[in-house]
C-alpha cells in the first residue's frame, strides 16, 4: 500500500528524513526532480516528441520550483529542450531551490522571469509538454498575482500538463480550491499520495497520478500514517493458485438474501457476481413468488423461497428461515432489492443484529439501519457495509454534502464508532476498518455510475467472505476487483455504454490481472 499523506504528515516526513535519517533536503529535492524527469521523458516518448522535445517548466520560488529546476536539468541532459519560466525574480528564490537554479543555469538553460503574458502563452502553447512547478503542498489560500495568471495560462495552453506533487492551486488536504487551479494530465506526486488528489475536485484536477520515490525507506514512509492507497499487489496476495485437489466445498457457500417484486435483477446480479468471484456455492433466498424468476436469471445459483409480505417483499417471519439457511453457509449478503416495506426493514435489522456469520450489508438493508445504528456494535460477527453517499447520509441523519466534504474522516469515524468495516462508494471509494485504518481504492470509472453495479459489488464481497478472507481484506479486495473489472469493461465498451453485466463479464480478466501480479 502507498501512504496517503496530509500536508502536515508530509512536513513531518521531510523533517524526520533530514533530522533522523540524515538525508539532506537537497538530496530529497534532487531525487524528486530526477524521478519526475524520468516520468516526463517516458511521456515524451509516448507522445513521439523525439529528440529536442520542447518542455515548458513553470516554476515558483519554493521547494516545488526547486523540483522543477532539477527536472529541467535532467531533461536537458537527456536531450530535451526545457524552457524555464519564473513566476518570481531570481533574487526571491532561496535555500535549496536557489542552488538547484544555479545548477540548472550551469547546463546552459536560461530561465526567464515572466513579465510578458503573451510571451509566456506562446512558450506554453509551443511546448510538447508543460510542467507545473509553481506551488507545492505547503501553499495556503488562493493563488494571487502572476502565479494565478500563470495557472490560467497553463490551463489555456491546450498542451499535456504534468503537475509536480499536487496541481498548483489545489489544496493538498482536499479542500475546495480558493482560486484558480491547474488541470493536469498527469500528477507526479512525491513519496506518496496526497489527500487532495483523491477527495473533492482533486481527481478531476490531478488526472492520472504516479508516485515518485524520493529515497525515504518504505517503513519510514508508513510510520504514523493511518490512511493508504490500495495497490494491485495488496489484493493479489489473497488469491494464490488453487490446489489441484480443490472442490466446491473448498471455496465456501454464500447465502444471498435479496430481491422482491420488480427487483429480481438485483438478486440475480449479486448471485452471478458471486459465482464469477470464485465462491464454491451460492444460494439466493428471495420472496417465494419471485423465486422462479431469480432461478431463471442465475442458473448456477441455488434458490430458496422466503415468506413474503403482501407487497412481495421479505416478511418479518422470514428471519427464522434465513437463520436456518445461514447456519449451513459460510457468509451472508443482505440487501439488494429487498424493498423498503416497514416489515421488510424490521426483518433486515433483525438479521443484521442476530446472524452469527460474516455479512455484507447493502442497498435497502442499509436504509433499514437508519435510526438503528446502535445494533451494529452488538452484532455477533463481522459486518461489511457498502453505502453510497446518499445511503450513508441517511444512516447518519446528515446531508450528502456533509458526507462528501471529508469522506476519509467520515468513514474513519463511522467504522470505529460502530465497529464495522465500511466502504463509502464513489470516485476513489474509501474503506474503513474498526481499528481506524482507512484505505482508498484507485480503481473504477464514471461509467460504473449505473443501476446494478452496487449489486455486483455485494456479490463479489459476499463471495470473498464465504471463501474465508478476513472481513477487512475481503472488503478491500472486493472493491479493488469490482473497480478493476469496471475499468477493463470500459476499455471494451466505453464508459457511456457500461452496464452492470459488463462488470461481471470482466471479472475473469480482473482475476487474471491479479494472477499476473502474483506470478
Amino acid at each position: 500500500m502507498q501512504p496517503l499523506f496530509t500536508a502536515a504528515e508530509v512536513r513531518r516526513l521531510d523533517r524526520r528524513a533530514i533530522d533522523e535519517l540524515g538525508i539532506p533536503a537537497a538530496t530529497l529535492m534532487e531525487n524528486a526532480g530526477r524521478g519526475a524527469a524520468e516520468e516526463i521523458r517516458t511521456l515524451l516518448e509516448d507522445l513521439k516528441a523525439g529528440r529536442n522535445a520542447r518542455v515548458a517548466v513553470v516554476c515558483g520560488k519554493g521547494g516545488n520550483g526547486g523540483d522543477g529546476f532539477v527536472a529541467a536539468r535532467w531533461l536537458k541532459k537527456w536531450g530535451a529542450r526545457p524552457e524555464v519560466l519564473l513566476a518570481f525574480p531570481e533574487g526571491e528564490i532561496g535555500g535549496d531551490a536557489a542552488e538547484m537554479l544555479r545548477a540548472l543555469k550551469r547546463t546552459g538553460v536560461r530561465p526567464w522571469r515572466v513579465e510578458d503574458e503573451g510571451a509566456a502563452a506562446e512558450a506554453l502553447a509551443s511546448a510538447h509538454v508543460v510542467v507545473d512547478a509553481l506551488l507545492g503542498t505547503g501553499a495556503r489560500g488562493a493563488p494571487e498575482g502572476l502565479v494565478a495568471r500563470l495557472i490560467e495560462l497553463i490551463n489555456a495552453s491546450d498542451r499535456p500538463v504534468v503537475a509536480l506533487d499536487v496541481p498548483s492551486g489545489a489544496p493538498a488536504d482536499g479542500e475546495a480550491p480558493a482560486g484558480p487551479a491547474v488541470h493536469a494530465t498527469l500528477t507526479l506526486t512525491f513519496a506518496g499520495w496526497k489527500r487532495g488528489l483523491v477527495t473533492g475536485v482533486g481527481p478531476e484536477l490531478a488526472g492520472e497520478v504516479e508516485v515518485v520515490p524520493i529515497g525515504v525507506p518504505e517503513a519510514e514512509l508508513a510510520r504514523g500514517v493511518t490512511t493508504f492507497v490500495l495497490e494491485l499487489q495488496d489484493v493479489a496476495r489473497h488469491f494464490p493458485p488453487r490446489p489441484r485437489n480443490a472442490h466446491k466445498g473448498s471455496y465456501g457457500h454464500l447465502l444471498i438474501v435479496a430481491g422482491s417484486l420488480g427487483k429480481t435483477g438485483a438478486a440475480a446480479l449479486a448471485a452471478l457476481a458471486a459465482m464469477r468471484s470464485g465462491a464454491g456455492l451460492v444460494s439466493v433466498a428471495t420472496p417465494a413468488s419471485q423465486q422462479p424468476v431469480v432461478a431463471g436469471l442465475a442458473l448456477e445459483a441455488m434458490t430458496e423461497a422466503l415468506p413474503e409480505t403482501a407487497a412481495r417483499t421479505l416478511a418479518l417471519k422470514a428471519r427464522e428461515v434465513v437463520a436456518e439457511l445461514a447456519a449451513r453457509r459460510d457468509a451472508v449478503a443482505l440487501g439488494p432489492g429487498i424493498g423498503l416495506d416497514e416489515e421488510t426493514r424490521a426483518a433486515a435489522r433483525a438479521l443484521v443484529q442476530e446472524l452469527p456469520k460474516p455479512m455484507a450489508v447493502d442497498a435497502d438493508a442499509l436504509s433499514a439501519l437508519a435510526g438503528h445504528l446502535d445494533l451494529l456494535r452488538g452484532a455477533p460477527a463481522a459486518r461489511c457495509l457498502t453505502p453510497h453517499p446518499g445511503e450513508l447520509a441517511r444512516m447518519l441523519g446528515v446531508t450528502v454534502d456533509e458526507v462528501q466534504r471529508d469522506r476519509i474522516e467520515v468513514v474513519r469515524e463511522f467504522a470505529t464508532r460502530h465497529r464495522v468495516h465500511l466502504v463509502l462508494k464513489g470516485a476513489f471509494s474509501v474503506i474503513g476498518d474498526p481499528d481506524g485504518r482507512v484505505v482508498v481504492n484507485p480503481t473504477g470509472n464514471p461509467g460504473m455510475a449505473s443501476g446494478g453495479t452496487g449489486d455486483v459489488l455485494t456479490g463479489v464481497l459476499g463471495a470473498l467472505l464465504a471463501r474465508g478472507l478476513a472481513p477487512g481484506d475481503a472488503l478491500q479486495a472486493a472493491v479493488f476487483l469490482h473497480g478493476l473489472a469496471g475499468d477493463l469493461a470500459a476499455e471494451r465498451v466505453g464508459e457511456e455504454s457500461l452496464v452492470a453485466r459488463d462488470v461481471i463479464d470482466a471479472l475473469p480478466a480482473a482475476f487474471g490481472r491479479l494472477a499476473d501480479a502474483s506470478g
